[in-house]
């Protein structure tokens, strides 16, 4: 990786790389009759040979020149933004770079537009604020917003430094809940990729991506503790066109949620464990919730988590719900996963009054068609291990099973299924447990 040292130092020796032609003065004093051609030819060349060094050197903005320190303990977040605003201005492709260190950051927001295809070249370990006064009705630490064309690599870190803060976490009990910060934003951004990096310890969601098209998450790492609330690895809403691929994630909740208003999502070669597997919705809690239309999961392993693939629609909503069509779960591994394959159009998470509110006694109007199931295998820690609970009020239409081959954790003992409201539907090829389609 070059060092804006690196280049700085190529710029300044620009112009006495440029004094060659001293060299070619001597040349020329022997040879007149060459002398105008050559000398043209030498110094337009030469000239544009200075001029891209130069450039070059403008394009690379180290966080340590604009008065990072990276010991751990220093605020560097005025730095990182001097840095970004400074490659913002520039066209190109100008980096950001984050050498090898430890960098203290309090919630900040890497704003655009940008006149170029912006970079961030994270070697070092993001630290969040241990304390939830630091972000003072910040919803996000790390906000890149409004940018379009941006590229996050690195071998680097994005530390949530969740534990201080999980206690503090009423979501999973209070429906009316004051959500913690979501460690890295995308929102209202395009052609977007992160690759290489690590998000450990989010304090709430690890990735949101909202408002925005054409994301890439690739080969990222994500980590939190099994029983740490609420630390969703990536949700996605609101987005078309993103694709997470070949990325671990072991967390405390889904590991990829897909929210409304989301189409052509792409999910391939993703390792989900612990966690509580890969989830639409959930949906139609709020009015007018956008649908969710194509998602492909494809070539993923879950292991010992909550669920395997999942669709929750909340009990209840106002007509006319939203629709989720277009959906295919394919070749995938399930290794000891509670609840492979489930539909739940009656999900209600809280155990308290809520739950038992005439309204959520009411059936979810979200409308479910067009799923596919294919050629998932492994081992049911539950022994029902195909849910269908769709809603008596809409339904579920066009469901398909094939080649299911899902065995109970305990030998001798068969899996089932069970549907409910399931309107019809397709299923074929091996079929363990047997359809109830």
């Amino acid at each position: 990786m070059l060092s804006s040292s690196y280049d700085y130092k190529m710029a300044r020796h620009t112009c006495s790389a440029c004094d060659a032609h001293r060299v070619m003065s001597l040349f020329l004093h022997r040879r007149s009759d060459m002398a105008f051609p050559l000398v043209a030819l030498f110094f337009m060349i030469s000239a544009r040979w200075c001029l891209e060094i130069a450039h070059a050197g403008r394009q690379v903005f180290d966080v340590m020149d604009f008065g990072a320190i990276a010991d751990g303990e220093t605020d560097d977040s005025k730095a990182f933004i001097r840095a970004w605003m400074k490659a913002c201005a520039s066209p190109g492709r100008p980096a950001v770079v984050v050498p090898k260190g430890e960098y203290r950051l309090q919630p900040v927001v890497f704003r655009g537009p940008c006149k170029g295809y912006m970079q961030v070249r994270l070697a070092g370990d993001l630290r969040a604020p241990d304390d939830l006064a630091a972000f003072r009705g910040s919803h996000e630490w790390i906000n890149f917003a409004s940018i379009d064309g941006l590229l996050v690599t690195g071998g680097g870190t994005f530390d949530g430094r969740g534990a201080s803060s999980w206690h503090l976490n009423q979501c999973p009990t209070n429906p009316n809940c004051k959500p913690l910060p979501v460690s890295i934003k995308l929102g209202r951004v395009r052609n977007v990729t992160i690759t290489g990096v690590t998000s450990l310890d989010s304090k709430f969601f690890h990735v949101i991506i909202i408002g925005s098209q054409d994301v890439s998450i690739h080969r990222v790492t994500i980590r939190a503790p099994r029983d740490s609330p609420n630390t969703d690895g990536v949700h996605i809403q609101g987005s078309s066109n993103v694709r997470i691929t070949d990325t671990a994630i072991a967390t405390g909740d889904d590991c990829i949620s897909v929210g409304p208003g989301t189409a052509d999502i792409t999910v391939s070669g993703v390792s989900c464990g612990p966690g509580h597997g890969i989830s639409v919705g959930s949906l139609g809690r709020h009015p007018g919730e956008e649908d969710v239309r194509g998602l492909r999961v494809s070539n993923c392993t879950l292991a010992g988590t909550a669920n395997g693939v999942r669709i929750k629609t909340w009990r209840g909503g106002l007509r006319p719900g939203s629709v989720v069509s277009g959906l295919v779960f394919e070749d995938i591994v399930m290794r000891k996963v509670r609840n492979p394959i489930i539909i739940d159009q009656e999900y209600c998470p809280y155990s308290s009054s809520s739950c038992r509110h005439e309204s959520a006694q009411r059936p979810s109007v979200v409308k479910i068609s067009d799923v596919k199931f294919k050629n998932i295998r492994g081992v049911s820690a539950t022994q029902v291990a195909v849910k269908l609970s769709c809603s008596g009020a809409s339904p579920c239409h066009g469901l398909e099973l094939r080649d299911i081959d899902l065995t109970y954790v305990k030998r001798g003992v068969a899996t089932e299924s069970r549907c409910e409201n399931v309107a019809g539907g397709i299923a074929g090829g091996m079929l363990v447990p047997p359809s109830c389609i």
